[in-house]
């Protein structure tokens, strides 16, 4: 997996050091001096099995990755998270036409 332009805008580059932390169904990202896992010499972020399946990723899946460079993070969402929050989005604004 890569996401090399985001990680120019949060200026991590090959071999800089991260964690990694699941929460709330999407993988948070963080630059960390003393950080477990490292960027990959072509840009790529290791994403642990634990991580993987503690937010339902699977292999091939598509992800949406975010970086929140004020916070220096980088959050991974997966598809089936953003496709389950974007419905209940829109069946709040189905549910909401006509009311004032």
């Amino acid at each position: 997996m890569t996401g090399r332009g985001l990680l120019r805008a949060l200026g991590w580059g090959p071999g800089h050091r991260i964690s990694i932390d699941p929460r709330a169904g999407m993988l948070v990202v963080a630059s960390a001096l003393a950080g477990p896992y490292v960027v990959g010499s072509r840009g790529e972020l290791p994403l642990p099995t634990s991580a993987r399946q503690m937010c339902a990723i699977v292999p091939g899946q598509p992800l949406l990755l975010a970086a929140l460079v004020a916070h220096d993070l980088l959050v991974i969402h997966p598809a089936g998270t953003v496709a389950r929050l974007l419905a209940d989005l829109h069946a709040q604004v189905i549910g909401g036409r006509g009311d004032s």
